[in-house]
């Protein structure tokens, strides 16, 4: 799906096409039976699905009860954008930059959601949360984190770090009830905050939030290191520091140590159980977010 710029204008429409564009194909809810938590028995009614008899209960017993949960119907999820300087990459007319790729996939999740009538919530955070919304169904409130998305796409703020540690730890603390949590993010947070960071996905995982990381980067620029072979001007977008160099001299070393990094990312994304969802910008949100869903619809 080729999507058209500015997209703060148009964000709502595009969510509405990528959701329509995927849904059809999928036959029941991708979240479907997250939030369900044993509660206790009740009779067996004619009608009820089979599945959710207690067995074990009717063996002792020789009465059918079925088991009855919490939360049946609603899911509560809450939506974490990065937005600091970096997510700004790349300032390209021909494609999406992280942040407004993570604005659109945030966007369109939503509009999953409130199909669903379930509960969403957003956070938005840079060198610290700056904004965090209720986690609430209502029409009114889906339209106010809409609006809040749009204003994030308008706003480009110089030299702001990316702090994703203390960001989703803040979570964590905040999220009282058991949610799913999807985080966006390019994860360049400083080296050494690096055991923080993955200390901060274990906090969620231990307060029994299920996380989904969707790690966005530029394949081309960043992944592969694709220049032409003339001298460059390689600007910190969070620091502002610049460095001057020929990325031949540097390319080998620089892929060799972005794959360890990303390896390390998705290592411990697997050790903690965060399902982690690797984005390269040449991929269209709904492509992205398609193979994804439908993925998580064959688990259920």
């Amino acid at each position: 799906m080729l999507l058209e710029k500015p997209l703060a204008d148009n964000l709502e429409l595009i969510a509405r096409q990528v959701v329509e564009g995927f849904i059809i194909g999928l036959h029941k809810s991708p979240f479907h039976g997250f939030s369900v938590e044993f509660a206790e028995h009740r009779l067996y009614n004619q009608g009820d699905s089979l599945r959710h008899i207690d067995w074990r209960v009717f063996g002792r017993t020789d009465k059918l009860f079925v088991k009855r949960f919490e939360e049946e119907t609603n899911l509560r999820c809450c939506l974490v954008l990065d937005t600091s300087s970096s997510m700004h990459f790349p300032q390209d007319e021909k494609k999406l930059s992280k942040l407004q790729f993570g604005c659109v996939a945030a966007a369109s999740l939503l509009q999953l959601l409130k199909r669903q009538l379930d509960a969403a919530s957003l956070a938005l955070f840079d060198e610290e949360v700056y904004y965090i919304s209720d986690c609430r169904s209502a029409h009114s409130h889906y339209r106010m984190l809409i609006h809040q998305l749009q204003k994030t796409l308008q706003h480009q703020p110089e030299n702001k770090k990316t702090n994703a540690a203390s960001a989703l730890h803040q979570i964590a603390e905040q999220m009282h009830k058991r949610s799913l949590i999807v985080v966006f993010s390019d994860m360049m947070d400083d080296a050494e905050n690096a055991e923080e960071l993955f200390a901060a996905l274990q906090h969620l995982k231990y307060n029994k939030h299920e996380v989904i990381l969707f790690h966005i980067i530029d394949g081309t620029r960043e992944q592969n290191f694709e220049f032409e072979n003339r001298p460059y001007e390689f600007v910190d977008l969070e620091t502002g520091e610049r460095v001057k160099l020929q990325p031949q001299h540097i390319k080998e070393q620089y892929i060799s140590q972005m794959a360890n990094f990303r390896k390390v990312v998705e290592n411990r994304c697997h050790q903690y159980q965060v399902d982690y969802v690797p984005v390269d910008l040449s991929q269209p949100v709904d492509q992205v977010l398609y193979g994804f869903l439908l993925k998580r619809n064959k688990m259920m």
